[in-house]
């Protein structure tokens, strides 16, 4: 094997694009020096017998700093919460404190099997059942199953335990209906559980038409899908009539726990009449989120549908241990073990550093961010629906669109040579050229205006130099692609000599 490596060697890859490994390093560099061998010299062709390949592979050539270096810089061209304010829309992407960090790597935590027995892991169990039962609180929805691993998993769980549970009352019936400002996962979710979808629309006021949803209401409705406060970062104050009107015709009223982080601990899901929840942990209760990291959607919901749940679930007996349980009419296990564990860790820690008044005091500044952000640009693009909001807001680029020629995208753009990642645009659909804006509670007052100021400096430079904003960003390792392009042809592959 050694001499046919030696027949090989000399063959190179040519150096990549700027920014790969293989740009770095040399024909001699060393990362590992392996070992002198002391087993039997073999040869890999006839091991294989003959599909051993006749080119080594292309792999970079570099030395220990090398690589640390490479990755170092890559890491510096990332945009993260720890980089800047981070105002997505819908998604709360704020700063997660390291101390729940620090506790998920906890030993006893962190090198955990989920084949122990359950004897091995009280700890665990504890900290699960305990994490429900806040939850459960916050809700007002006190039956919960934490093994749903995101939140369009938590909706999917949720839908299902609605068909089990009208099934079991005589039918699973035909048809859930959603708000045409819903989350696009609302009717993926709807269809993957069996059902047809129901669209009703919004008002004037950004919120459900009750006269549509009244009109849409029958005795084949199996469920309502609603965010509240909603996608326009809106709180709807007839929520007790949509829920009553739901219950009506015997259908079931779920709510789309993304925008909790504007409620919690002010006012719970349970009591507005929602008899299901599913809670972004990896959101609202600050563990990691985006980057396609792990997340997890708890499902909390009334005790009448807590027979349904997945099992098993972590449950206290009399005696003080902890145990396992799978409720009577469970609709089966929705995710390996009993859910991403790590991420329960984080939230748990969490909402053990703020207690109840901090959790309260996270919304009330999440709120009171959104709103300051929202008076001071109001005036320099169309606020859509001028009211009290919730943790965000809806702004409106169509002013500089028709005006101007400059984009909501092209705004966003120009937002990145400024250091700030750009806010969620064109969503929801239902305003036109829409900018989606959410500071968190985490951001500084100082941040807040910086990001205001840069705003409306952008507004000025769309009316007085509109190529240059339509030209952005310049900054940024990559520029503007073809995104069009970039979904239909996707090139997520480099081969040697490109």
């Amino acid at each position: 094997m050694n001499d046919r490596m030696n027949r090989i060697s000399g063959v190179r890859p040519k150096r990549g694009p700027r920014g790969l490994i293989l740009e770095v390093g040399s024909d001699d560099a060393r990362c590992v020096v392996p070992p002198e061998l002391d087993v039997p010299d073999v040869d890999l062709d006839e091991v294989l017998g003959g599909a051993a390949r006749s080119v080594l592979p292309h792999l970079p050539q570099v030395t220990e700093v090398e690589v640390a270096r490479h990755y170092a810089h890559l890491a510096s061209m990332n945009f993260g919460v720890d980089s800047g304010m981070y105002p997505l829309g819908s998604c709360t992407m704020k700063y997660n404190p390291r101390i729940n960090e620090d506790a998920a790597r906890l030993e006893g935590f962190a090198a955990l099997h989920p084949a122990q027995p359950v004897g091995a892991i009280q700890g665990a169990l504890e900290l699960m059942v305990t994490l429900a039962d806040v939850l459960g609180e916050i809700s007002g929805l006190p039956s919960v199953t934490l093994q749903p691993a995101a939140g369009a998993h938590g909706e999917l769980t949720a839908l299902l335990c609605f068909r089990a549970f009208h099934t079991a009352n005589g039918g699973p019936r035909s048809r859930v209906i959603i708000p045409d400002t819903a989350h696009g996962t609302n009717p993926a979710t709807v269809s993957m559980c069996g059902y047809e979808v129901t669209t009703v629309p919004s008002d004037d006021r950004g919120r459900v038409d009750l006269v549509a949803l009244r009109e849409a209401l029958d005795t084949d409705v199996a469920a309502l899908m609603l965010t509240n406060p909603n996608t326009v970062g809106l709180f709807d104050d007839q929520i007790l009539e949509i829920t009553a009107a739901v219950h009506e015709v015997g259908a079931l009223a779920y709510c789309d726990g993304a925008n909790l982080n504007a409620i919690m601990g002010v006012s719970r899901p349970g009591d507005m009449g929602f008899d299901a929840l599913h809670i972004n942990l990896h959101k609202t209760f600050s563990t990691p989120h985006g980057g396609g990291g792990p997340g997890a959607g708890p499902v909390c919901v009334t005790p009448s549908l807590g027979a349904f749940l997945p099992g098993p679930i972590p449950v206290k007996y009399d005696d003080g241990t902890y145990g396992l349980s799978t409720p009577e009419c469970s609709i089966g296990r929705v995710r390996s073990s009993y859910g991403n564990f790590g991420v329960l860790v984080r939230a748990y820690t969490y909402v053990r550093a703020l207690g109840g008044a901090g959790i309260k005091e996270a919304a009330e500044q999440a709120v009171l961010s959104a709103n300051y952000l929202k008076e001071r640009l109001k005036h320099t693009y169309e606020l859509p629906f001028d009211r009290h909001c919730m943790h965000e807001f809806v702004l409106s680029g169509r002013r500089q669109k028709k005006e101007h020629g400059v984009r909501a995208l092209d705004i966003a753009k120009r937002l990145l040579d400024y250091g700030f990642h750009p806010p969620t645009v064109y969503f929801p659909l239902i305003v036109e050229e829409a900018l989606m804006i959410e500071p968190t509670e985490t951001e500084p007052l100082a941040d807040l205006d910086r990001f205001a100021d840069v705003m409306i400096a952008i507004a000025e430079e769309a009316s007085t130099d509109p190529d240059t904003v339509k030209g952005a960003p310049y900054s940024t390792p990559v520029r503007r692609v073809d995104e069009a392009r970039a979904v239909k042809r996707p090139d997520l592959r480099w081969s040697v000599g490109e």
